[in-house]
């Protein structure tokens, strides 16, 4: 019961972050805040140049890695340009996907610190942490 109840709330959590998305991109299409950097740097591996760096950016590359491995198997699928997936929301998209990452990582650390016990481990509690982070 525990895990269903584990996976009907990651459902939930895709369901609530997919919604908040699309809200964020209706009322703010273009790259804001600190996506002027990152973005373009993004968009740069879509296009397989790992090579040109913004010297702004301190941020390791492991999210626009990531990202293409996400979206280059998925316009291949789509039959599309990887460049067209490479927008601000898709690459906004793929954060979902290191959401629910982070659920899981946080429920397995949990319950092991508290021996796999899990009537102490509350799935709702978990996804209420990671939307706060």
């Amino acid at each position: 019961m525990a895990e269903f109840s584990f996976y009907s709330m990651c459902s939930a959590l895709v369901a609530i972050s997919v919604a908040v998305s699309l809200l964020v991109f209706r009322n703010q299409p273009t790259p804001y805040l600190d996506e002027i950097f990152h973005i373009p740097q993004a968009q740069k591996y879509c296009k397989h140049n790992f090579f040109e760096w913004d010297p702004k950016i301190t941020t390791l590359p492991g999210l626009y890695i990531f990202s293409l491995a996400i979206l280059e198997p998925l316009a291949y699928g789509l039959k599309k340009s990887i460049l067209v997936l490479c927008s601000p929301f898709c690459l906004r998209a793929t954060n979902i996907l290191f959401l629910l990452g982070n659920v899981g990582i946080l429920r397995q650390l949990l319950l092991k610190l508290h021996f796999y016990n899990e009537s102490k481990v509350s799935n709702l509690v978990i996804v209420l942490l990671c939307m706060l982070t």
